[in-house]
């Protein structure tokens, strides 16, 4: 029996959110790809935005989006690394009601192929916090496509299985797409 023929394809309303200090609208090449590949894909952006490395600022912006009804799903791009800026994990991680440990685990793992040990030092995470799905990537473009080609395609399609985390997300009715 073939579950991916079964199910139908449910487009999502994803917010991205890129927390750079030196970025602008222009320059940001990696919320520019999420934003891309996500409509490519078939689902809505309901929001993007770009803030400073502002750990009250990401937290309040994430925790809004999480509150809303339309936003399902939260993309952020930056501010995983280990300088003293850096604070997108710490501002996120106290929202989740869920982490998903494996999606860390995962993208480090897939990206060993491109820049070998120095994965270690990636500080993705993700995790669900009232029917949002929450994802924190690295900033740079590639690893965004990392993110995006090797995890999150698939787990954002409803066709997926055995499992994906279109089931676990505010209800789609319930969430009208902003455009």
């Amino acid at each position: 029996m073939n579950h991916q023929a079964e199910a139908a394809f449910v487009p999502l309303n994803i917010a991205v959110l890129t927390v750079s200090d030196t970025r602008s609208a222009d320059t940001d090449t990696s919320g520019q790809l999420l934003a891309d590949r996500l409509q490519a894909a078939g689902h809505h952006l309901a929001e993007r935005v770009l803030l400073k490395d502002d750990l009250y600022r990401i937290r309040a912006r994430v925790a809004a989006w999480i509150a809303e009804d339309a936003v399902q799903v939260v993309l952020i791009t930056g501010g995983t690394g280990f300088t003293a800026r850096d604070s997108t994990p710490e501002a996120v991680a106290c929202l989740l009601d869920k982490q998903v440990d494996g999606f860390g685990e995962l993208f480090r793992q897939i990206s060993v192929a491109d820049i070998g040990t120095s994965t270690v030092q990636s500080r993705a995470l993700a995790g669900l916090a009232n029917g949002t799905l929450v994802c924190c990537l690295p900033g740079s473009t590639n690893a965004c496509r990392t993110a995006w080609d090797g995890i999150l395609a698939e787990q954002l399609d409803a066709r997926h299985r055995p499992c994906n985390f279109v089931v676990h997300l505010k209800p789609v009715d319930a969430c009208p797409s902003r455009g």
